[in-house]
């Protein structure tokens, strides 16, 4: 089992917009630092992270392939470049964009982009994207958003309905909406990440363990949402879980090195 430590959810921007970018994330949310590259290059030496999974959000259209060629220009020794797609663009679009930067996937973030999960459009997507590259999506709220456009269940209409995508569910399935993902997403062939800000420490371990182990312990993946939670204390959350050394060893690297063909 690999112990290579993966991060599958952290944010970074360009050094000249960092500040504003991040100025514009839940205001009750603590930053471990400045949405930098630089910056997260060293929370990773710090707590041990080998590589983190950097995700690029474009809020309109003509955004999306600046994004990608950021997500695109990370170092790969350090980074994973996940780019954007928008439904204002056609799905050839979207997806020659992340072709021609060379990523392994796309985030979709619903409140930052202004869509719904359901929309028509980004559904055509997500099915040009099947079998070619993952999806990275926000599920649950954001701030004082309840995240109705981005329910656990439209989130399981969607696992359903393109069974060759290689899709990554944020927060468990449904960010502050932890026992309604539980009845509704755990279970489903979909990979569940661990980010909970401020830190998965404010849930109950073991409920905590108790869903990772009905969903499949090789479905779930170590993330953080840095720079909104800290790295090394989400890393001690996760062992902290009680679950088998090997279990733990998949879930902070394995998976999601598995996932996305990322070598050790």
């Amino acid at each position: 089992m690999s112990s290579m430590i993966i991060d599958g959810h952290t944010h970074v921007y360009p050094d000249r917009v960092a500040r504003k970018a991040i100025a514009g994330s839940p205001a009750d949310l603590k930053r471990y630092g400045d949405g930098t590259v630089g910056s997260l290059g060293e929370v990773m030496a710090a707590s041990g992270v080998d590589r983190s999974v950097c995700l690029g959000i474009a809020n309109s259209p003509d955004r999306v392939d600046n994004a990608n060629r950021f997500a695109g220009s990370l170092d790969p020794a350090r980074f994973v470049g996940f780019g954007s797609v928008h439904p204002g663009l056609s799905p050839e679009e979207n997806v020659a964009s992340l072709r021609a930067h060379g990523l392994k996937g796309a985030k979709v973030h619903p409140m930052f982009q202004g869509l719904r999960i359901d929309d028509p459009r980004l559904l055509a997507t997500l099915d040009a994207m099947a079998g070619e590259f993952a999806v990275i999506m926000h599920v649950g709220a954001a701030g004082t958003d309840p995240g109705d456009r981005c329910s656990p269940a439209l989130l399981a209409d969607i696992v359903r309905q393109f069974p060759r995508l290689d899709l990554i569910a944020c927060h468990f399935g449904g960010y502050r909406r932890f026992e309604e993902a539980a009845e509704i997403v755990v279970g489903l062939p979909v990979h569940l990440d661990t980010s909970w800000p401020p830190s998965l420490a404010t849930l109950a371990p073991g409920r905590v363990r108790a869903v990772i182990e009905e969903h499949g312990p090789d479905r779930v993946v170590f993330a953080s949402d840095w720079p909104m939670a800290d790295p090394a204390a989400e890393i001690a959350a996760v062992r902290a879980l009680g679950l088998t050394d090997d279990d733990t060893a998949a879930i902070l690297g394995g998976n999601l090195a598995r996932l996305l063909g990322i070598a050790a």
